[in-house]
C-alpha cells in the first residue's frame, strides 16, 4: 500500500514575518512592540518573540553533527552523561563507605575532598570501586596535589588501573584569589609542569581545573562565565604550550567546571556555545588531532539561588538546571541537595539529589537524545548570541595579559561582584524573583533553628563566613541571604510585628492590595492580619488595635485613598504605623496630611522592610 505523506498544517497559508508582526502590533493597540515583547538579556542582546527559520539560515552551527567539529552540537554520539555525587566525609573509611553505598544507588561518578598521601591511603579509600565505570574526582589544596597524584597513580599502577581510570585532581591555584582575594603563595608553572610529570602514566587524569562554577555561585550573569572560562582555559593552554607542552597534551588535561543557573534556555545554550569556542581557541594551539579540541565539562547546578526559607523550592531550581545541563550534554552532573544552604546535606536530601537526575534519564529518557535541541530556531539563535558576548569579554581579558593578569589586578572580581551587586538589588526591588523568599513567602515559617554551620569545601578550612567577607575576592553572599538576614533579625526579635490590613471600598481593589501587601511584608517574616473588609476606617482601625497590631495598612482604590487615607491617619493618631497600599496619584496630597509610608511594585521592598524592622524590633 502506498504510503501517504501529507505535511502538517498545509490546509493554512504561510504566514510571513510582516504579516505576523503587523497582526501583533495591531493587537497591541499602538503600544510599542519593542517595549512590550523584545527582551533585553543581562547578556547584552535582545530576544525576540518569535523564531523562524531564516533567522538561522545563515548560522554555521546547523553545519553539523554530534561529534564532530567544532563540537556545539556536543562531543559525544550519545547523551549518557554520568551522575556525580560529592562525598563529604573527610575520613578514609567513612568516605570509602559513602562512596560505595552512592555508587550502589546508581552513581556513575565521585568527588572526594581528601588530600591522599600514599598508595595504601588511595587503596582505602577506593576499595571496592570499580574503575573501569566509575569516574572518581579529587578537590585538593594546589600545594598538596602533587602528593595526591602521586599516591593515586602509585595505587592504579599496583591495580593495573591507568588505562581504564577516568577522572581528575582539582588543580586550582588560582581558587585563593578568586575567593579571598590573596595571590597564591606558589609558583603556578613550576607546581603545573611537576604535577604534570607525576600524572603521565595515568592517561585519561584531568588535572588542570577551569572552576567557572565559582563564577557562578558569585552571581555572574552567563556570558561573564562563560568568557571568564574561555579565558581561563586559554590561560592554561598558554602557560603550558609555552613550557614545552603539546597542545594535545595540554588540552587532554584540562577540566571545566562551570555552574548552572535557572534561566533554561540560555543555559543550554551556554554550554553549547562553550564547545564551540573552546574548540575553536584551541584549534589555534597546532593540535595533531581535533578530537584534543573536545571540552570536558562538569556542570553543579546554583548554589547562587538556593534560600534557607521553603527550601523545598530549591528542587525545581536544581531541577530545572540540571535539565539545562542535560539537554546541553555535559559529560557529568551535580546536583546540590536542596539543604545545601544551611547544612551539611544528609542521607535524605543526597538521596533526592541523586534521583533527580535519574528522573531525567529513566522517566524522561533525556539520555536518549543527543542534542535535541539542536535545529531549534531560539536555541541555535540564542547559542550564537551568547558565544558572541563570550567572546567580547575573551577579547578584552587577552587585551589586558590574560586570565591570570585581570586576577592580580582584581577585574574578574570586581566586574563579577558588580553583576552580584547588581542582581541583589534586583532580587531587593523583585526585578528577580526568588520564590518563597522575596515573593509569594511562607510567613510562618522559621529557619533559625535548622542553620548549622559549613566549611567552605576547598580544603583550606575556611569557613562559609570568611568566603563572603574575603577582602578583594568574590563575594559569595547568595541573592537571598539580605532577605534571609532580615527575616532571621524578627525571628531574634522578642516581638513579632503585626501586619493589620484594613480593607475597605472597591472589593476588587482591596483584595488585590492586601494579597500584595500580605506578601510584601510577609517577607520580613511579620504576621499578618487579613480580613474580608470593613464599612468604615474607624470600625477596621479599632478591629486593629485589638488585635494589637503594629502595623495597619490600608487597602483600597486610587480613587478612594483621597478621603479614606486622611481619615483613617487621623483616627489613627499614630497608634501604629501607617501604610497605603499602592502609589495613588493623590499621593502628594496624602504626604502634605503627614502620611509617608507606602508599599507598591516600584518599592524596595528590602530597604522598606529594613526601616520597619529598625522601627519595631525589640
Amino acid at each position: 500500500m502506498a504510503e501517504k505523506k501529507e505535511k502538517l498544517f498545509d490546509m493554512f497559508p504561510e504566514c510571513s514575518y510582516q504579516e505576523w508582526r503587523a497582526k501583533v502590533e495591531a493587537d497591541l493597540k499602538g503600544a510599542d512592540f519593542n517595549k512590550k515583547l523584545v527582551w533585553r538579556t543581562n547578556e547584552g542582546f535582545n530576544v525576540e518573540p518569535v523564531y523562524r527559520a531564516e533567522n538561522i539560515a545563515d548560522l554555521k552551527t546547523t553545519d553539523s553533527l554530534p561529534g564532530q567539529f567544532p563540537y556545539v552540537r556536543g562531543t559525544r554520539n550519545d547523551n549518557n552523561w554520568l551522575t556525580r555525587q560529592e562525598i563529604l566525609e573527610s575520613e578514609i573509611e567513612a568516605a570509602n563507605k559513602s562512596a560505595l553505598d552512592a555508587v550502589s544507588k546508581g552513581v556513575t561518578a565521585l568527588g572526594f575532598n581528601i588530600a591522599l598521601t600514599s598508595a595504601e591511603e588511595a587503596a582505602s579509600l577506593l576499595s571496592g570501586i570499580n574503575l573501569d565505570k566509575i569516574e572518581v574526582n579529587f578537590r585538593s589544596c594546589p600545594r598538596k596535589a602533587n602528593t595526591l597524584a602521586s599516591a593515586l597513580v602509585a595505587y592504579l599502577k599496583a591495580e593495573g588501573k591507568l588505562e581504564q581510570f577516568r577522572g581528575s585532581i582539582n588543580f586550582n591555584p588560582m581558587r585563593r584569589q578568586l575567593k579571598h582575594g590573596t595571590e597564591f603563595p606558589g609558583d603556578i608553572k613550576a607546581l603545573s609542569l611537576e604535577l604534570l610529570e607525576t600524572v603521565k602514566p595515568a592517561k585519561n587524569l584531568r588535572i588542570f581545573s577551569v572552576d567557572s562554577f565559582m563564577l557562578s555561585d558569585a552571581g555572574s550573569y552567563i556570558y561573564q562565565e562563560l568568557g571568564y572560562a574561555m579565558s581561563w582555559g586559554t590561560q592554561w593552554m598558554t602557560l603550558l604550550t609555552d613550557a614545552g607542552i603539546s597542545a594535545d597534551e595540554a588540552a587532554a588535561r584540562i577540566k571545566f567546571n562551570m555552574g548552572v543557573s535557572s534561566n533554561y534556555f540560555m543555559e543550554i545554550a551556554k554550554f553549547r556555545a562553550a564547545r564551540m569556542l573552546w574548540a575553536q581557541i584551541v584549534e589555534q594551539y597546532s593540535l595533531s588531532s581535533k578530537e584534543c579540541a573536545k571540552m570536558m565539562v562538569h556542570a553543579s547546578t546554583s548554589r547562587y539561588n538556593q534560600t534557607i526559607y521553603d527550601a523545598h523550592v530549591n528542587l525545581l531550581r536544581s531541577q530545572t538546571e540540571s535539565m539545562s545541563a542535560a539537554l546541553a550534554g555535559v559529560d557529568s552532573i551535580t546536583t546540590t541537595p536542596f539543604d545545601a544552604p544551611y547544612k551539611q546535606p544528609d542521607e535524605f536530601s543526597e538521596r533526592i539529589a541523586r534521583n533527580q537526575q535519574f528522573l531525567l534519564k529513566e522517566e524522561s529518557h533525556l539520555d536518549k537524545v543527543v542534542d535535541p535541541a539542536g535545529g531549534s530556531y531560539y536555541v541555535e539563535t540564542l547559542t550564537v548570541s551568547i558565544a558572541s558576548e563570550a567572546w567580547k569579554l575573551f577579547l578584552e581579558v587577552e587585551e589586558k595579559g590574560g586570565f591570570l593578569a585581570c586576577l592580580a589586578d582584581n577585574t574578574i572580581q570586581k566586574a563579577v561582584n558588580e553583576t552580584a551587586a547588581k542582581r541583589h538589588t534586583d532580587v531587593a526591588r523583585r526585578k528577580e524573583i526568588l520564590l518563597g523568599t522575596n515573593q509569594y513567602p511562607n510567613i510562618n515559617e522559621t529557619a533559625a533553628q535548622k542553620i548549622q554551620g559549613t566549611s567552605c569545601g576547598c580544603g583550606c578550612g575556611h569557613s562559609h563566613q570568611e568566603e563572603e567577607t574575603g577582602q578583594g575576592g568574590l563575594n559569595t553572599a547568595r541573592a537571598a541571604s539580605d532577605f534571609e538576614a532580615l527575616r532571621l533579625q524578627t525571628e531574634a526579635a522578642s516581638n513579632r510585628p503585626k501586619v493589620f490590613m484594613l480593607t475597605i471600598g472597591n472589593l476588587a481593589m482591596r483584595l488585590a492590595r492586601a494579597q500584595f501587601s500580605t506578601n510584601f511584608f510577609g517577607c520580613a517574616g511579620y504576621e499578618i492580619i487579613d480580613n474580608l473588609g470593613f464599612n468604615t476606617v474607624e470600625e477596621g482601625i479599632d478591629e486593629a488595635m485589638a488585635k494589637g497590631a503594629d502595623i495597619v495598612v490600608l487597602c483600597s482604590s486610587d480613587d478612594e485613598y483621597a478621603d479614606l487615607a486622611p481619615n483613617a491617619f487621623k483616627y489613627l493618631n499614630g497608634r501604629a504605623e501607617f501604610v497605603v497600599a499602592g502609589a495613588p496619584a493623590c499621593m502628594d496630597q496624602l504626604k502634605e496630611c503627614g502620611i509617608e509610608n507606602y508599599v507598591h511594585v516600584r518599592c524596595n521592598v528590602l530597604d522598606t522592610l529594613k526601616e520597619f524592622n529598625a522601627k519595631l524590633l525589640k
